[in-house]
């Protein structure tokens, strides 16, 4: 799950306040990034300093087995996978002409 906020800090406070641990920060060009494990799902926490208001949810990202076969299951409703972020993951999201209305990508499980 993505979620932005223009106020990173106070973002990672009310997490932080419930318990979650940041795992990790990241620079992505103007943007920080900040990763929680919530179970055995990822949040990944955006600054987007552009955005006024409060946090909000911005996209899903899912983790499948095999991303090449849900690729040419999907065709060109899905970009092209490519590496992740993440070492050793790799993740294609799915174009806005497939009409999902919120952003979604899939991924490749974590090395084990």
């Amino acid at each position: 799950m993505v979620v932005t906020t223009p106020d990173l800090a106070r973002t990672f406070a009310a997490l932080e306040s419930e318990g979650l641990d940041l795992r990790r920060t990241r620079e992505a060009g103007e943007a920080r990034q900040g990763f929680y494990v919530v179970g055995d799902a990822v949040l990944e926490v955006v600054g987007d300093v552009g955005a006024p208001g409060p946090a909000r949810f911005w996209g899903l990202v899912a983790v499948v087995r095999d991303l090449d076969a849900l690729a040419a299951r999907l065709g060109d409703r899905l970009g092209a996978p490519k590496d992740a972020v993440q070492p050793g993951r790799r993740i294609a999201t799915v174009r806005g002409a497939a009409g999902l209305g919120v952003p979604v990508a899939f991924m490749t499980p974590r090395a084990s």
